[in-house]
């Protein structure tokens, strides 16, 4: 059961119980742009805390503005490889964490056969984005925003040294 949320919080889907699952899944529709960043900025955020893997429906191309704007974040993911749900070497996740619907989908149907939760956050495709170069990547880094934010607030995010 989720919830309910305060007025005006901005992530609804929040859950009190569990806020610090050992083991995320974030999946999107190619793995891409959207889980990888996510992943990503988990792993930056909770080094050696919290096993941290990304998904797609199916695999995509590398997306360079993803590279452009983790690395303006001080976040390496040049080496990421885009992977589909068939692709996962694991599957053992206490969470999964859906960026589109179609993903939402498939990560539904793993529910059937292991026992993780499933949360959907709603997240715009920054690929769609038109205009200047400088507007794009805009659209990127607000992604890139949006994501940390949804990840400090989620999973209990402290600066280092803070107790």
């Amino acid at each position: 059961m989720i919830d309910s949320a305060p007025p005006g919080d901005p992530f609804p889907n929040h859950k009190s119980a569990d806020i610090r699952p050992s083991a995320v899944l974030f999946a999107c529709r190619m793995n891409v742009i959207r889980s990888p960043m996510a992943a990503a900025i988990t792993r930056h955020l909770f080094p050696n805390q919290i096993y941290t893997r990304s998904a797609g429906v199916r695999p995509g191309a590398l997306d360079p503005f993803v590279q452009i704007v983790m690395e303006e974040a001080g976040i390496d993911i040049s080496k990421h490889v885009p992977r589909s749900f068939e692709e996962l070497e694991d599957t053992n996740f206490d969470l999964v964490v859906t960026l589109a619907p179609e993903a939402h989908h498939k990560a539904l149907e793993l529910t059937r056969t292991n026992a993780m939760e499933v949360e959907y956050w709603p997240t715009l495709d920054p690929s769609l984005a038109t205009g200047s170069r400088s507007q794009i990547l805009d659209a990127y880094r607000g992604l890139r925003d949006e994501l940390t934010m949804r990840i400090k607030k989620r999973f209990d995010w402290q600066p280092r040294g803070s107790d």
